[in-house]
């Protein structure tokens, strides 16, 4: 009997998850290998929103067609992760009326269901937008849950066979005879055991590892130039920052747009119990190397305030900055990185550049995620002689298999209990599963997100001790308090299975997680809200380490932040204490930048 064709895939983002569902639907051995959690790069740090392709429908038609195409797809196949809010183009009386019906006209050439509302009927739906809007432009815009609809792919792709491996950061691309036939991971934490970070790390802490495979896929977005230089190829991608902000509530329901030419600052997107403001547009060297800066956040929300005023005093929860892996052929030579399409490019290598065995996918946006694991998946398939077609855009996901369920579990439980509809609407059509069958108490862990011991558990059934992997699948620790009544409830729920010390750990990794997102948004409330969280903590266990409370030498190189995660409702490195992080008494000025670095997580 021949043996399965294989596949490795490289990243764990929504494409990379993408591509590994596919490969596996359709027969594929595959492999998936990412350097950190799922989510780690890209995906975890975007503004949650499921493109209507409005905002690419004057700039960049083929973008804004394949976003409303992949838009109606998702809304199918991944109900649980969408919420279909609508959007909206606002203009404003400096804007200009020339590119409003440009874009009017657009949208409906890309096939965007698109309707004129005048500023009465804009702020009926909103009415929170400023008294001084002309008209608006409505769009079926949403809001999508990135790493929900990660864990689902890679779920449904292990369902069908397919090894994911994070933890695993690929140290060297293996080529032989001219042809790429593996790479070589290291291994960056043991897992799976009792004292273990991840259930889906294999091998051994430390140690390197040589995967074969007959057929490569780069699918590491920002950092895809790092692994085409590892092959010896270029992949010219033009990485690009963005910074997001939180707020503490959703100030709209609907995705709000500014109706003007790119523009840094013009998008407000609802999100779970929070609003993302998003976002600037510059290119940078490094994806994992570049400065985020406390002007930047301020310039979310003055200028954001011009749509939605209420923004000016509302509390600020977080911020976080994300890098897009912008891609255009190189003849092109686009100087501004708005000007970058925002479609995506397959790149075989062995066409390109006489190295068989690999080809790389880069561009794109997180709506059209299916759409490219498709395109890359048919040329896998032709390169390995493999007749199956595509079934993604038909077959649901884990969660959204049966719309039925989601509804009957609503009902169920009913508008009285919030409780109850936030777990049903998370989990779809896995409510009975995780809900329905346990059978011990279920008190809320997470207050803010609604996050019952049930869900917590079933996370840790699928995530092992690491608690930020537990918090991209829950959404627990990530609303208005950033865990500070209850990152320790989580970590107790590693108890008893996992003993004292690696809970512990568990906990300073979540610990730390939610507070490099903080850093930005330290003044006014959220200072004092950050104290509090402070206090809490090191009052009631230690975690300050004060030295009058222990006879252990003191380490205050521990409340260092390390690298920044996402979370569209979450960025880098901050050598600053909670104690320390705001020395002009928590005042926002125009002009000041916060020292350092700060998290992501949107």
């Amino acid at each position: 009997m021949s043996k399965t064709p294989s596949a490795l895939v490289l990243g764990g983002g929504s494409t990379g998850c993408g591509i590994a569902r596919d490969l596996a639907m359709r027969g594929v051995d595959v492999t998936l290998v990412e350097k950190g959690n799922l989510t780690h790069g890209t995906t975890g740090r975007m503004h949650g929103l499921l493109h209507s392709g409005g905002r690419y429908a004057v700039s960049d038609q083929k973008s804004a067609t394949e976003c409303i195409e992949e838009n109606r797809v998702l809304r199918r196949i991944a109900s649980h992760c969408v919420e279909m809010t609508g959007g909206l183009f606002v203009q404003r009386p400096e804007d200009d009326d020339e590119y409003f019906e440009e874009k009017l006209r657009g949208c409906r050439e890309c096939g965007i269901p698109a309707e004129v509302l005048s500023a009465e009927e804009a702020r009926e739906m909103e009415p929170y937008l400023a008294e001084d809007i002309e008209r608006a432009i409505r769009v079926p815009d949403g809001a999508v849950d990135p790493f929900r609809l990660c864990v689902a792919n890679a779920a449904d792709a292990i369902e069908h066979g397919a090894r994911v491996e994070t933890h695993a950061e690929v140290t060297d691309v293996l080529v032989e005879d001219g042809e790429v036939v593996g790479v070589e991971v290291e291994h960056a934490s043991d897992g799976g055991s009792a004292d273990g970070l991840d259930s889906f790390v294999h091998g051994e802490p430390g140690r390197r590892e040589e995967l074969y495979a007959d057929y490569v896929v780069n699918a590491t977005g920002a950092w895809a130039g790092q692994i085409g230089e590892m092959a010896g190829v270029e992949v010219a991608v033009r990485p690009s920052k963005g910074v997001m902000t939180i707020m503490n509530v959703r100030q709209v329901d609907t995705v709000i747009n500014r109706c003007r030419p790119k523009g840094d600052a013009d998008i407000v997107v609802p999100h779970e119990t929070t609003c993302i403001l998003g976002t600037t547009d510059e290119e940078v060297e490094d994806p994992e190397d570049y400065p985020e800066e406390g002007w930047e956040v301020d310039l979310m929300i003055d200028t954001l305030s011009e749509l939605v005023p209420m923004l000016e005093d509302a509390r600020t929860i977080r911020s976080f900055w994300g890098v897009r892996p912008l891609y255009e052929p190189p003849e092109v030579g686009s100087e501004d990185p708005t000007d970058i399409t925002r479609d995506f490019f397959l790149l075989d290598h062995d066409e390109r550049d006489g190295l068989p065995g690999m080809a790389s996918i880069v561009g794109g946006k997180l709506t059209t995620y299916r759409m490219m694991a498709e395109d890359i998946a048919d040329h896998v398939c032709e390169k390995l002689g493999i007749d199956a077609e595509c079934r993604t855009a038909e077959e649901p996901l884990p969660g959204s298999e049966d719309f039925s369920v989601l509804r009957d579990w609503m009902d169920e439980f009913g508008l009285r209990s919030p409780v109850g509809l936030r777990s049903a609407e998370r989990l779809g059509s896995r409510v009975d599963e995780v809900l329905g069958e346990w059978d011990g108490p279920n008190p809320t862990v997470c207050e803010c997100e609604a996050v019952t011991r049930a869900e917590i558990q079933d996370a840790i059934s699928q995530s092992g001790t690491e608690l930020n992997a537990v918090r991209i699948r829950t959404r627990a620790s990530m609303g208005n308090c950033q865990g500070a009544f209850c990152c320790h409830r989580m970590a107790n729920e590693l108890v008893p299975e996992y003993n004292e010390p690696t809970a512990r750990e568990a906990l300073d990794d979540l610990y730390q997680e939610r507070w490099k997102g903080e850093r930005h948004a330290l003044w006014g409330e959220q200072l004092s809200q950050a104290m509090l969280k402070h206090h809490l903590h090191a009052t009631t266990m230690n975690r300050d380490a004060d030295p009058a409370a222990t006879e252990e030498p003191v380490d205050f190189g521990a409340f260092d932040a390390g690298a920044g995660s996402g979370d569209p409702s979450e960025g880098t490195d901050s050598g600053t204490r909670p104690d320390d992080a705001v020395a002009d008494g928590g005042q926002r000025t125009p002009t000041d930048e916060a020292e350092g670095e700060a998290d992501g997580d949107s």
